[in-house]
């Protein structure tokens, strides 16, 4: 049972701070201490977002406002925690400004135009997607939980761009918990929408954590917090996507 008190322990942390639910923590672990909570977290996050999907559907509301509307659950259960990373990230990595501007820039609470064509983009996207898939709450839950799989990954093999900061203070998760995460991440969805749905989420999803992942090694020499939230909103693009090419 100890594993499962761990298990307790890691996602309620998770949810502490990759959301805006009233968690409330007396001993709060390192943030890749509880690296195997994230996939979880996603799963309430898209379980919130697929309530409103399925309320919305069921009063009727066009299914492209119910997109929007299970969109936005989902940011305002997060804060738009990964928004604004991807927000700062766009506005960084898209500048053309060497390493260190670009590390600022992204550090400016102020948002640039790189950054809200990405916004603008990242809601359009995932809204229209969910907006054509026939099983809409199931695919919310899926894609949150690979989505934020693969964080644990790429915080364990990245290189860190800046000393300080989110992602500095994080830590490094161990790899056990980066296998679980991504294997916990896989569950959840293949039982969602099935296997084979699943593993075509999760591949391209995968893919598009690392293609930011890459891009932000390239650019900054590693990752940072923001870059983490930029990925995490890549992989959820990149699996809507991937399901709408479905039957």
């Amino acid at each position: 049972m100890d594993w499962i008190a761990g298990l307790r322990h890691e996602l309620t942390t998770s949810l502490a701070f990759l959301t805006r639910l009233p968690i409330r923590l007396e001993t709060p672990l390192p943030l890749a201490a509880a690296a195997r909570g994230f996939p979880l977290a996603g799963t309430l996050i898209g379980g919130i977002a697929a309530a409103v999907f399925a309320l919305a559907a069921w009063m009727g509301v066009p299914s492209l406002l119910a997109a929007l509307l299970a969109v936005g659950a989902a940011i305002a259960a997060t804060g738009a925690l990964h928004e604004d990373g991807l927000a700062d990230s766009a506005d960084g990595l898209f500048s053309g400004a060497s390493r260190e501007r670009a590390l600022e820039i992204m550090r400016d609470s102020r948002i640039g135009t790189f950054g809200a064509l990405a916004l603008i983009l990242s809601v359009g996207l995932r809204a229209s997607a969910l907006s054509v898939l026939a099983e809409g709450a199931a695919v919310l839950i899926a894609v949150h939980a690979l989505s934020r799989a693969w964080l644990p990954w790429l915080m364990r093999n990245g290189e860190l761009a800046r000393t300080d900061g989110l992602a500095a203070g994080a830590g490094k998760p161990e790899a056990e918990a980066v296998l679980w995460a991504a294997g916990l991440g896989l569950a959840v969805a293949a039982i969602a929408i099935g296997p084979g749905p699943a593993l075509l989420a999760a591949a391209v999803s995968a893919a598009s954590a690392l293609g930011v992942s890459a891009l932000a090694r390239r650019r900054l020499g590693g990752y940072t917090g923001d870059t983490l939230g930029a990925a995490e909103q890549a992989a959820e693009i990149g699996a809507f996507l991937a399901l709408t090419t479905l039957p």
